[in-house]
């Protein structure tokens, strides 16, 4: 019978007295910087609500069409009494921004540090900096209502994966998905019916999480309806669920 018993190190095994106290230390700060992040974005973001998050690429110029309806977007959920929550960067971030700035509602900026240094948006009402992904991502999910998704990189279909997984899994709330440009998406939404629902990975249903839009006013109309139908207050499965991001 093969033994199973391994030799798996940890901290505390360390004997080292310096090499201990420093790796500790480290940690401990480390853990502790990770915890100002969520307790700053609680403390500045829980009373916003309702909230939209709105993400696109960062390399959209503002002379480019999507910049433009970001905006218009963006102002017109502002002016219905939506938050809109941005990266806080350049491109379509900007954009959201931007258009929530001119807005009624507060324009929210979630800022990254990253290794070559990404420059905040001038058009944040209230503007947050984070050093790690995932505290980010879980203030873009937990004080959001809706998503929007314009044309975007990686970082873009991270954050779409990463909503639909929640609301797949069930681990974060059922919230409208919109998805502006059906140019851009549809090639991506033929893929998943095409190949995941196909071969079994998910199921059919799962792409009605999606809507694709071209308008802004399709926007606006799309997460109005979608609460029209089940109204704006959390439920208390939802605010459990909130809990456990």
């Amino acid at each position: 019978m093969l033994d199973h018993r391994k030799n798996i190190p940890s901290l505390r095994a360390v004997t080292m007295p310096e090499r201990a106290t420093a790796q500790k230390a480290r940690e401990s700060w480390h853990l502790w910087g990770i915890i100002s992040e969520f307790v700053e974005a609680t403390e500045r973001l829980s009373e916003i609500r309702p909230a939209v998050s709105i993400f696109g690429s960062a390399r959209s110029t503002p002379e480019a069409p999507m910049y433009q309806m970001t905006i218009e977007i963006a102002r017109k959920l502002s002016d219905a009494g939506f938050a809109v929550i941005s990266g806080g960067g350049p491109g379509i971030m900007e954009a959201a921004n931007r258009g929530a700035y001119e807005g009624a509602s507060p324009s929210v900026g979630l800022n990254i540090e990253l290794p070559f240094e990404q420059c905040g948006n001038p058009y944040q009402d209230i503007s947050l900096r984070f050093r790690h992904f995932f505290a980010r991502k879980v203030a873009f999910v937990k004080y959001a209502a809706a998503y929007v998704v314009l044309p975007g990189g990686f970082g873009t279909v991270d954050e779409l994966s990463e909503a639909l997984t929640l609301m797949q899994t069930g681990k974060g709330k059922s919230m409208p998905l919109v998805l502006v440009g059906s140019r851009f998406w549809s090639g991506l939404i033929d893929w998943m019916r095409e190949t995941l629902v196909a071969e079994g990975m998910i199921a059919a249903t799962d792409l009605d999480m999606m809507t694709i839009v071209d308008t802004s006013d399709a926007v606006v109309n799309t997460i109005f309806d979608f609460y029209d139908a089940r109204g704006f207050a959390q439920t208390a499965s939802e605010r459990e669920q909130l809990l456990y991001l």
